[in-house]
């Protein structure tokens, strides 16, 4: 029970900050009410990793360290990449699945 009551401190990364922006920049170009919506929930995703953020699945490649980063879905199509260490969460980007990712393997 101890644990389900911890707090993580959340650390999001400039990269995956500018790479939030980019995404939001995007979809507000097709509507602006989207692109609040996205910007709202990738936020609220981030801060939710305060509590439980091993509930997520590890990101597993065979080009990345096993059980280094793990990866939650935001809205069917984007995803937040993250590493806890120790009490530290670390979101170091933010995807949009539907573009090719491979640079980050």
């Amino acid at each position: 029970m101890e644990k389900a009551n911890k707090l993580y401190r959340v650390i999001v990364s400039d990269r995956a900050v500018d790479m939030l922006m980019q995404h939001v920049r995007f979809m507000a170009q097709v509507s602006l009410q989207a692109a609040n919506r996205l910007r709202v929930e990738i936020i609220e995703a981030s801060k939710s990793l305060e509590h439980l953020p091993e509930r997520d699945p590890w990101l597993s490649s065979p080009y990345l360290p096993a059980n280094k980063y793990r990866k939650t879905i935001i809205g069917k199509r984007y995803l937040l990449i993250y590493r806890i260490k120790d009490d530290t969460v670390f979101v170091d980007y933010v995807l949009d699945c539907r573009q090719d990712y491979k640079w980050l393997l």
